[in-house]
């Protein structure tokens, strides 16, 4: 469904991403590990064209983009199919709930109002937030926060969904809500690319884990197998290095 190859990327002389090939299955789970600076997050924003690479090849739904060439109207097309929840929400501050799920819909994508506001309050629904619709983001705490993002990303009905360190800004028992909507997701068949921290969700949830450092991708496979048995020495040590996590849980 999702293919990158040989992507590149550099911020003046500093190069992020370093020929980067991975691919997602639909209704796959992809973890992207990795310590700081690695490229994960520049990936993700990347693949969704909130960055601009340097050079690589995107293949969508069969189709082949070369992502340093190609046009605005692709951009729009491709995203369209996708949905991308940030590390720090990106909500509408003046905005309810509902309405910064709506908003995409209503502006962007020229729906009814009133067909938005079904879809959005299904959306919300599905997140457990049905009671919140009206509640401003400083009425709601961070989970709920990043618990509406997600019902924003899903009232797009995408077909893949990319999450950038989705539970960083929480505390561990809000990390625990919007992981649980996340299982839900990936137990109904949702396409996801996933930058974590979270091992137990990388274990446990996801299909496969790839673990990157310094814009290379150091290892990929099972998830399971890479917890338990990896084949290179640095993801040995980044195991070794992560192993104070509850990487049961997740």
């Amino acid at each position: 469904m999702l293919e990158i190859r040989e992507i590149h990327k550099a911020f003046g002389e500093l190069e992020v991403l370093r020929g980067v090939n991975i691919h997602v299955k639909k209704g796959e789970v992809v973890a992207v590990l990795g310590p700081s600076g690695s490229g994960k997050t520049t990936l993700l924003r990347c693949a969704n064209f909130l960055e601009k690479a340097d050079s690589g090849t995107l293949v969508f739904d069969g189709e082949t983009f070369e992502l340093n060439r190609i046009s605005k109207k692709d951009i729009a097309r491709i995203r369209r199919k996708t949905g991308f929840v940030f590390q720090n929400y990106n909500l509408f501050r003046n905005r309810t709930a509902l309405e910064n799920v709506t908003e995409g819909l209503i502006i962007g994508r020229k729906m009814p109002k009133i067909q938005a506001i079904e879809v959005g309050k299904r959306a919300l629904e599905k997140v457990g937030l049905s009671d919140r619709c009206d509640y401003y983001p400083s009425q709601l705490s961070g989970g709920q926060q990043q618990r509406v993002a997600i019902a924003r990303a899903l009232a797009a009905e995408p077909e893949i969904i990319y999450f950038d360190e989705p539970t960083s800004a929480l505390d561990p028992e809000l990390t625990g809500e919007v992981l649980g909507v996340m299982r839900q997701l990936a137990n109904e068949g949702m396409t996801m690319l996933v930058v974590t921290h979270e091992m137990g969700f990388a274990k446990n949830v996801s299909n496969r884990v790839i673990f990157m450092e310094h814009g290379k991708v150091v290892e990929e496979g099972n998830s399971k197998e890479f917890f338990t048995n990896p084949r290179e020495d640095r993801t040995r040590e980044f195991l070794r290095t992560i192993s104070g996590q509850a990487i049961s849980e997740g």
